[in-house]
């Protein structure tokens, strides 16, 4: 896959952080997020976010095996990083340590 095919943009690329270690489901995404210094998402930007990785296939997806909250009875969903959202986020990491590090090149060179 080349560097275009990886393109991440800066929600999917938190989103992708918080699924690093672990799965999780949408609301634990979130406060993943929140918690840890980084911008609020909204469940309106989290799920299309999440609905395109999946597409891409850097996060696959699945159904808790929990019964359903008693407030809202719904199943959780959650969602796991693959090998390839791996390399996006590696990709992704590596350019903006490239650019930290850039340096213009002497002049006359």
């Amino acid at each position: 896959m080349n560097a275009p095919e990886l393109h991440l943009t800066p929600n999917q690329e938190v989103i992708l952080a918080a699924l690093r270690f672990r799965k999780r489901y949408g609301l634990e995404i979130m406060t993943a997020v929140e918690k840890s210094g980084g911008k609020q998402i909204s469940f309106n930007s989290l799920y299309p976010n999440l609905k395109k990785l999946e597409q891409k296939g850097f996060v696959t997806a699945e159904w808790g095996d929990e019964s359903p909250e008693e407030h809202t009875g719904a199943r959780r969903k959650y969602y796991r990083i693959t090998g390839i959202g791996e390399q996006a986020l590696a990709a992704k990491q590596q350019l903006l340590e490239s650019v930290a590090h850039w340096m213009p090149a002497p002049e006359g060179v």
